[in-house]
């Protein structure tokens, strides 16, 4: 099944090199693989990995490990981002 991964702010280069300017992939992933599973091959570290949307709707870590996506869906994800 195919998705759209984007990376955002500074994970953006954990990213392949040809998607970096737009923040997007094209995955083709198992329809059984779950978030955690779908992000673990970029290696991404896991402190980084602060704000899970899929298709715009937060997901909490606790669903992080079952949340299974569908065909179509957009897996987007955030670091922590200071401000004020």
């Amino acid at each position: 099944m195919r998705i759209t991964f984007k990376l955002y702010a500074t994970l953006t280069d954990y990213l392949p090199p040809q998607a970096r300017s737009d923040n997007r992939i094209e995955l083709d992933v198992d329809p059984q693989a779950t978030i955690e599973q779908i992000v673990a091959p970029f290696n991404l570290p896991m402190k980084l990995v602060h704000l899970v949307l899929v298709n715009g709707v937060f997901v909490p870590p606790q669903e992080r490990a079952t949340r299974r996506l569908q065909e179509g869906d957009v897996l987007a994800i955030w670091p922590p981002i200071a401000g004020g």
